[in-house]
């Protein structure tokens, strides 16, 4: 039968809506097509970081912002995302946080879950926690402070950490002058497999003495390239003017904490892994210089660690100065098991860090 002029029409704008999309389709995927809010940082904001009702703003989700072959979902669920940081941010009202950043890419740790670490070396008791104790009691210590940490914040998930030691400084120049000591990797291989009993995170620490991060971080790869495995450098052992260690307090410049940070984005995009975390330690103004410099990265989640020691009053007023008031991404707290009660003081407890504005997201026990 002859066919109506109307349904000709209908059959002709079908099929030219067909060829509309389809192009549509091949063109995104031949420029590898981005939302515009793909390279946005999570509150949206092109500039400086605005007040922190900015927080609450309509924002589109970004699940799968176009992955290639080899790339799994690239960012998070940015509506849990900023839910945490605004958890986090803790009524702050400084315009100083939170700062604008990019989306991490998805299985980031940060902020969705607290950090909770316990710090040191297997050959020292002296270093820290992790090393004083046998692993059963310290395992043990530690899955109790996780539930410490559960407790006083019933909204935050809590992951525990070991933060082994793997380079540490030392008085004498040792055998290649550098001022430091190379923990075999048996060493790091027992702290790998501890972790894994109490499903626990790792974090290896460096402290380059007279050395530099460029030498340092490819002799760690290997565990760097494991998806469980992050980052912690100590500016206090960085020695750029030769002195020894202990001497003097040592410093990094945004440069070499950028350049751990693009080393670890690389691990992380060549191998395909979820956001690792870099723990940069301070508690003088020296210790980092030019923070407005350092670089945040999707790959990358940066936390400043309030690493001082001392009464609460001393500890409260370091992170206020040095973490709070430099801005970076993250923030951190060291608690030390002896050295914080000396002179008849005490340990600050999980509340009372947790008044802190905004709430340090890693905390660590030596």
């Amino acid at each position: 039968k002859k066919k109506s002029a109307p349904f000709k029409r209908l059959i002709a704008i079908g099929i030219l809506s067909l060829v509309l999309l389809t192009s549509f389709v091949f063109i995104a995927r031949g420029k590898k097509f981005k939302p515009a809010w793909h390279t946005g940082n999570y509150f949206g904001l092109t500039g400086s970081t605005g007040p922190a009702t900015a927080i609450l703003r309509e924002h589109p989700m970004m699940e799968q912002a176009q992955p290639g072959k080899t790339e799994a979902a690239i960012f998070v669920d940015t509506v849990a995302y900023r839910e945490k940081m605004l958890h986090l941010l803790n009524g702050d009202s400084s315009g100083m946080w939170p700062v604008s950043a990019s989306y991490p890419r998805s299985g980031a740790i940060l902020p969705f879950k607290r950090v909770i670490a316990f710090y040191g070396n297997l050959y020292s008791k002296r270093m820290g926690i992790l090393g004083e104790l046998p692993p059963d009691d310290m395992l043990e210590k530690l899955t109790g402070e996780v539930n410490r940490w559960k407790m006083a914040d019933t909204t935050m998930d809590v992951v525990p950490a070991l933060h082994y030691i793997a380079t540490t400084a030392q008085s004498a120049p040792g055998k290649g002058g550098k001022y430091l000591q190379r923990m075999p990797f048996k060493q790091i291989d027992s702290v790998i497999s501890m972790a894994k009993r109490i499903d626990a995170i790792v974090f290896l620490d460096i402290q380059i003495g007279l050395s530099n991060l460029e030498v340092e971080l490819p002799m760690l790869e290997p565990y760097l390239s494991l998806p469980n495995v992050h980052l912690g450098i100590d500016p206090e052992f960085a020695m750029k003017n030769g002195t020894a260690p202990g001497k003097a307090v040592g410093s990094f410049d945004a440069e070499d904490i950028n350049y751990a940070s693009e080393f670890l984005a690389r691990l992380v995009r060549e191998s395909n892994l979820p956001p690792k975390i870099l723990v940069v330690h301070r508690f003088t103004k020296g210790m980092v210089t030019n923070y407005k410099n350092i670089h945040t990265k999707p790959e990358v989640q940066l936390v400043m660690h309030m690493d001082g020691w001392g009464g609460p009053a001393k500890k409260l007023s370091t992170y206020q100065l040095q973490i709070r008031r430099e801005p970076v991404q993250f923030t951190g707290f060291k608690l030390f098991y002896k050295n914080d009660i000396r002179d008849h003081n005490r340990l600050l407890t999980p509340g009372e860090l947790l008044a802190l504005k905004p709430q340090p997201v890693y905390i660590q026990y030596q």
